[in-house]
């Protein structure tokens, strides 16, 4: 019998090549005889575009081609869409967007013709023979801008008389989900009514590896192929095969390693386009790696929804009614809907909550545009609802705690329908809440309260319960096939940005098919080996992915069976099979499965299209200390409880719920993007001005894994990719009012720098 590999925490396969130099990320492929790419962008966030002077540029030494946005539409090339349709993410059987609900939507070209809309879109590019020559030639650029009346803020460019994006309006979308007339009811009869409104700021993903990308074309084949970092190749093939007006055969994506994804890749990069295009005109491959400030200006930003919501009680303490009016800034252009699809169908989980509301409106302003990043929407919708039941808390006098408790959705409810029309098919809500008391040591905390006040701190305690609902692309692919060498390849379209795909993939297949977990190999990230996919996002990989490896894994054993009976002369209902090998059953006749791959061709393609949805759950809890004088916050524990579903890998799964942590510690005391409001310049350009969270900011984590299989999917997976940001925000946040009671600090706004919360001591935030 093979040993077990699922459940298992096998080391990740891929760690000693990325370890030790092994990994060959976007900016280590070149190509013979390659130029390279500058682009010029704008240095204002509104501004027509009278002129532009390319003479000066193009006649420098070294340089092959100055690009404008004019040149593009000339060679009547599309504009680049992303994944903005809603027909892309929303499911029609469950809750969501819906394309009445989006008004016309602009349909911008990768390059600025006309106008530009916010700071640092690209406007020209040149080409040249070096990177410096490249560079050199934007300065001998010549453009006259017309600066017009910018917007920045979503509240601000929702209001009458701000200054317009496109013809349209500001407003693209409005939407409701929910019973309005008996959350109005509950609100009346409520005993007791708590509002807050709220910013989750802008921030950004701050990947590893900053963009990077080669551009070939084939003038013999007519073909194209791009290696840049992705978080799927083939979304980016159908949005650039669609603005070239090409077949998707016509165009090779390839990622091999990506330094880090959140979202922050999964919609296509102006800059992709651009380069297959000059490396037409030129006649040679063009390569351009971006600085880091250039990715600040030209990777999508995230999150910056502005929230108000409203919480009913009884008199007993049971939530009657919750409503939500959610305003999303967009940014300048419409990338992704995804964020606000999933805050139009999260709200209240895992509370019983009878009566819910939302509202949804998005804005579009001059600012660098905004798309998905790790959570996607779950973080933002956590935050309210958590910190409403704080207030609630405090206005009724009861423990925190005991509110959650009294309200959170019992097992003898379960399947569960929302208010907003979600199905919870699995959960231990109320168990796993009671865990990260005791993890966090809750009844224990009025003596560590103390202690830190003798030391001149202030101490302060949250724990918050969240679930969520991974949306997602619908559809993925597989294609397995036995070598008759030994091994075993499966293509699949999802993407590896460093969650351990080719060690948790690889340990579905090999304990499926019984094999050593070293005859595996995992394909990704080349449409010309993996046929077709949508990517790694949303908790989807292993849920998507790791289904259909599974089923194409059964399917080959099945066929092993008839191809087995007809080779040892045997009915496929004698046929057993175990360790690897076909065996007539009550016989020594037997044949292994790879020597039986030399003889009958053994590959299964498997398909989804469905999302397979689950609702990954937990809570988390979290103790600081905060020093008056200087408004200092330091995180001294945090603990978790994850109910992934089953676990594949439990040390991959234990991995992503730290960094997942660690990015919700990063975006509640740190990291913040800020435009100035009058012209729309990023004053959070560098590392200099957007502050990461370093180790030595965070505590240790303790917690554990709950993993209560969900039956949506053959494997019972949830997702475990976004579980440990969801709660983070909205744990930190609690207990940093906590601790400032004595101060009659209700509510601080994200990030808690130092100023921010020595403002709020002494009354001037």
């Amino acid at each position: 019998m093979a040993p077990r590999l699922i459940g298992e925490p096998v080391p990740r396969r891929e760690d000693r090549r990325l370890l030790t130099g092994g990994g060959r990320f976007s900016d280590d492929v070149d190509a013979p005889g390659q130029a390279h790419a500058a682009f010029l962008r704008s240095p204002y966030a509104h501004a027509e575009i009278r002129r532009i002077g390319c003479a000066g540029a193009a006649s420098m030494p070294g340089v092959l081609a100055v690009l404008t946005g004019r040149d593009y539409a000339a060679d009547g090339l599309s504009p680049l869409l992303q994944f903005h349709t809603p027909v892309d993410h929303l499911d029609p059987t469950r809750p969501g967007l819906s394309g009445g609900q989006l008004s016309s939507l602009p349909e911008p070209p990768p390059i600025a013709v006309d106008r530009v809309r916010h700071v640092g879109e690209i406007v020209a590019l040149a080409v040249a023979g070096t990177r410096d020559a490249a560079l050199d030639a934007l300065e001998r650029i010549a453009v006259e801008y017309e600066p017009l009346p910018a917007v920045t803020d979503a509240l601000a460019a929702a209001s009458p008389g701000a200054p317009l994006l496109w013809d349209g309006g500001n407003v693209c979308l409005r939407a409701e989900a929910g019973d309005a007339r008996a959350c109005e009811a509950a609100f009346r009869a409520a005993q007791r009514t708590v509002r807050l409104a709220l910013h989750n700021h802008r921030i950004y993903g701050c990947p590893m590896e900053p963009k990077s990308a080669l551009g070939e074309f084939d003038p013999g084949s007519g073909r194209y192929t791009l290696h840049a970092p992705s978080q799927g190749v083939h979304r980016f093939q159908r949005s650039i095969a669609a603005a070239f007006g090409v077949d998707r055969d016509r165009l090779r994506v390839v990622s091999g390693d990506v330094g880090g994804g959140y979202g922050v890749r999964s919609a296509c990069g102006n800059e992709y386009p651009l380069l297959l295009w000059a490396a037409r005109r030129a006649g040679r491959p063009v390569k351009w790696t971006g600085s880091r400030s250039e990715t600040f200006l030209s990777d999508y930003h995230a999150r910056d929804i502005r929230t108000e919501g409203a919480l009913a009680l009884d008199a007993d303490g049971k939530i009657a009614g919750l409503r939500i009016d959610y305003l999303g800034n967009l940014g300048a252009y419409p990338i992704s809907f995804a964020v606000l699809s999933n805050l139009l169908k999260m709200a209240g989980p895992p509370y019983d909550i009878p009566a819910m509301h939302v509202t949804l409106r998005g804005a579009f302003t001059n600012t660098i545009p905004v798309s998905v990043y790790r959570g996607a929407g779950r973080p933002e919708v956590t935050q309210i609802v958590e910190r409403l039941i704080d207030l609630a808390a405090d206005e009724a006098g009861m423990d925190r705690a005991a509110l959650r408790r009294r309200n959170l959705i019992a097992p003898s409810a379960l399947p569960y329908r929302s208010g907003l029309g979600l199905d919870y098919d699995s959960g231990a809500f109320g168990e796993n809440f009671a865990a990260v008391l005791r993890e966090i040591d809750w009844p224990g905390f009025p003596a560590r309260r103390e202690e830190a006040a003798a030391r001149g701190r202030r101490a302060g305690i949250g724990a918050v319960a969240y679930l969520e609902s991974p949306g997602a692309a619908p559809y993925e692919r597989t294609d397995v096939a036995v070598r008759a060498d030994g091994r075993v390849e499966a293509a699949i379209g999802t993407q590896a940005s460093g969650q351990g795909h080719e060690t948790s993939f690889a340990q579905i297949v090999a304990e499926t098919l019984e094999i050593p977990l070293e005859r595996v190999a995992i394909v990704f990230g080349d449409t010309d080996r993996a046929v077709d996919g949508s990517g790694s996002h949303a908790d989807r990989s292993m849920r998507l992915g790791g289904t259909i490896l599974f089923r194409a894994a059964k399917r080959i054993v099945d066929q092993g069976r008839e191809a087995a009976g007809r080779l040892l002369e045997a009915a496929t209902a004698d046929i057993g099979y175990a360790g690897g090998r076909f065996t007539v059953l009550g016989t020594d006749r037997s044949v292994g499965l790879f020597e039986l791959a030399a003889e009958a061709p053994l590959a299964a393609t498997e398909e989804i299209a469905t999302r397979l949805h689950a609702h990954p759950n937990g809570a988390a809890g979290c103790e600081v200390e905060i020093d008056p004088e200087t408004g200092a916050l330091t995180v001294i524990r945090y603990a978790t409880v994850d109910d992934v579903g089953r676990v594949i890998n439990p040390a991959i799964v234990e991995g992503q719920v730290h960094g997942g942590i660690a990015q919700g510690i990063g975006q509640a005391l740190f990291e913040r993007m800020v435009h100035e409001p009058a012209s729309g310049q990023l004053l959070t350009g560098s590392f200099m001005d957007y502050c990461l969270p370093r180790a030595d900011d965070l505590p240790p984590f303790s917690g554990r894994i709950d993993g209560r299989p969900t039956d949506s999917n053959p494997l019972g997976v949830k997702g475990a990719g976004e579980t440990g940001t969801t709660p983070a925000t909205a744990a930190i946040l609690s207990a940093a009012t906590d601790a400032l009671r004595e101060y009659g600090v209700a509510h601080l706004e994200m990030p808690l720098t130092p100023e921010r919360i020595w403002r709020a001591i002494r009354g001037t935030g």
